[in-house]
Order: C-alpha cells, then structure tokens, then sequence
C-alpha cells in the first residue's frame, strides 16, 4: 500500500462488507519555528536583518573608507595655521640633540587656539624609531596634559587644569632643567613638579604637530607660533616671551637664543613653515592626513586608560556588537537550527570584529587595537544571551514561540 493511503470499512446495502481505499492527506510537517508556519519571506527578511546589521557595523568601523585630505589651511588675517577634524604637519626631517647644550635643559613655547574647549586631542608630539618614549602635548577637554608615552604605557606626567577654558589664544611654555618641569601659561607659572625632568633628547626626532605619533588623535584649533630651545628660560625671559609673541607675533632678541627651531606661520601659503632659526628642520604640510607610525593590532594594556574617552569607547564597542550577537543567533537558532548557533555567532563575531581591526591599521582616521577585539566579542555574546532571555519570555506569552530553556551554554 502505497503511503498516504488509509483503509477504510463500510457496510453495503446489501449487508455485505466492503473496503474502500481512500487517500488521506499526510499532516504536514511542524515546521522549526515552534509550531509556527515559517514561509519564505520570513527566512528572507531575518537574512536581511543580519545582512543590514554587518552592514552597519563595518560603516562604522571603517569609515571613511579611505585616506582624507589634510585639512590644514592658512589664516586668512593673521600668521597662523588652522587645522581642520584630520589635519597634521610634519617635520622636514628629525631634531637632533644639540652638542653642547645642557642634557637636562630645553624650553618649548606654543601659541594656539582649540576650536572647541570640550574636545581633546594631541597637538604637539615628538617620535623618532627606536626612542621608547615619546613627549607629547595634549589638550584633553579644557586641561592640558604634558605626556611622556611609552610603548607600554600612555599617561600624563603633568596636568593643568582649566588651560583652554577661554575662548582666546593661550601662550604655552614648558622648560625643563635640573630642577624640574615648569609650565607657564600666557606668561605666569601654572604648574610644575620637581620629579619630572625631561631629558633633551625628548625634544628630538620627528616633530608632529595636531596629531599623534601612532593612532589617530586628531586636534582641531589655531596654531599661531612655536619655538625650541636647547636651554632652559627663566621665569622673566618667559614673560618677555609672552609679551613679544602677542603683540609683536614674534620672540625678543636676547643674543644668545640658541634656538632649536623657530617658525613665526608668516608664510600665508603654500605647503611649508620655514624655520627661521636656521637649523633646516622645515615643517611640510602634507597633501593627505598621516599617521607617522601606525600601529597594527595595539595591546590591550598599552591602550587601557582610565579616561572617560576610553571607557566610553569600550562601552560603544559592547553596545555596538550586542545586535551582532542577537541577530546571527536568532538566524542560526531558527533558521538554520544549528546545534552550536551560541558558538558559531561568537566566532563569526570575533572573524568580523578582526577583519575591522586589520583593515584600520590602513586607515589613518581609525586605530587598530586589540581592545576593540575583545569588547566586541563581549558585546555578540551578551546578544546572544539576550536573545535566550528575550526567547523565554516571548515563549511564556506566545507558546508557540521557541523557547530556549535549556540550551545553556554553547
């Protein structure tokens, strides 16, 4: 008999016997959704959910998809540079250590102007390979926080508070020397600490200025001024520094100025700030915005910080990937009812969220870091769980919803 068929008695007029074969219709197959009838355009639209959540976040993770223009441009008015979101000059070439200057002395004088008094950024940076260490001037919120970063590290050996509050250019100076690290604020002495002291050769190498050496941090604002010296300046010669610099727009001639460098920004054009000191260290404005040294794939330890910038950061990474996890695992659970959907939606988390990092290590704009790695992998597996949580309680109101009771686990 064939299958699908059914045997069925009935009694004849006669009083006789008789069989009739009928056919009967198979009951159809309960379908993976708990009962529920899932169609073709149901499957369809929970691929196309996934498809526009990768889509998502590989935007976000990669853009702008390519290298930006520099966005550096002169002052229409006055000497001066503004630096646009991405925008970085370089030194020509490396600073060098002077012969016979002080190995505990040099003085650094910046006039600048942030655009804005709540971003943060780095708008002044020394880096030359196979130096461990690195100075660093970063305006963080109103503060600014003088760095000496190590492979291993990055953190502010100095901070000032409430440097950028004004909304007007402020005159920097640092000096260092063997009584310590002094920072001057248009004139007047702000901070200093005694324990700090910065060799000179922290003042070598490969100038960089409104972004950093290794990832992206970027700084938007007015560069109006800046000079180096190869000695310490005392309290007064600050001042007249001061003074020269904002009413004159250039440093006082004090005879012997043993000057590093000296760029006045007076050039209103083109792609180079000449030093006016003569050492021969131009500044060049490059047609594209560059990372000088980029890092690929950044520890974990070397990028953790306890900034609110960096928690932040992790915590858009987790949120940023919990539609990741929740999503794969509905369609690999309902769908495609694979056995281990938890395991497989964590590992194509980890593919995805590697690929981001590799592609951003090409991408001046974006840093290519190992936290990222691991945040996003937490953020698929908390979506994995909120799936289970939000399937358990969707199968108490809606029983013929697919529970995930006891699919602990992987």
């Amino acid at each position: 008999m064939e299958q699908g068929q059914n045997l069925r008695w009935r009694g004849s007029p006669a009083g006789g016997e008789c069989f009739i074969v009928q056919k009967v219709r198979e009951p159809s197959r309960i379908p993976p959704f708990g009962g529920l009838q899932i169609e073709f355009h149901v499957i369809k639209f929970l691929g196309l959910i996934c498809l526009a959540v990768l889509c998502v976040i590989l935007s976000l993770g990669l853009w702008p998809f390519h290298v930006p223009a520099n966005d550096v441009t002169w002052q229409a008015n006055r000497n001066g540079l503004r630096f646009g979101k991405y925008g970085t000059v370089l030194s020509s070439r490396d600073f060098t250590k002077a012969n016979d200057g002080d190995e505990a002395s040099s003085s650094l004088e910046v006039w600048l102007q942030p655009r804005r008094i709540w971003d943060s950024g780095t708008f002044l940076a020394f880096y030359a390979r196979g130096n461990p260490f690195r100075l660093s001037l970063r305006q963080w919120q109103s503060d600014l926080a003088l760095g000496v970063d190590s492979d291993h590290s990055r953190q502010a050996a100095l901070l000032v508070r409430d440097v950028f509050l004004r909304r007007t250019p402020v005159f920097l100076t640092i000096t260092t020397g063997w009584n310590g690290t002094t920072v001057y604020v248009d004139g007047l002495l702000a901070n200093q600490s005694r324990e700090l002291q910065i060799p000179s050769n922290e003042f070598t190498g490969r100038l960089i200025v409104a972004a950093a050496a290794l990832q992206s941090d970027s700084w938007s604002g007015q560069l109006l001024g800046l000079a180096l010296y190869h000695r310490e300046l005392s309290a007064p010669e600050v001042q007249q520094s001061y003074e020269h610099w904002t009413r004159l727009g250039r440093q006082p001639s004090r005879g012997d100025e043993r000057n590093a460098a000296l760029y006045l920004f007076d050039e209103h054009g083109g792609n180079v700030v000449h030093d006016r000191a003569g050492s021969g260290v131009d500044l060049q404005i490059p047609e594209r915005y560059v990372v000088v040294d980029q890092i690929f794939l950044e520890s974990p330890w070397s990028e953790f910080n306890r900034s609110t910038d960096f928690s932040g950061a992790v915590l858009k990474n987790i949120v940023g990937f919990v539609p990741f996890g929740f999503c794969f695992y509905a369609y690999l659970r309902v769908v495609r009812r694979h056995q281990r959907a938890a395991l497989l939606t964590v590992i194509l988390g980890i593919l995805v969220s590697l690929t981001i990092e590799i592609l951003q290590a090409f991408i001046p704009t974006r840093a290519s870091g190992m936290m990222d790695l691991v945040t996003n992998t937490l953020g698929t597996y908390l979506g994995i769980v909120l799936y289970k949580v939000a399937g358990r309680i969707l199968s108490i109101v809606l029983p013929p919803f697919p529970s995930t009771r006891g699919q602990g686990g992987f």
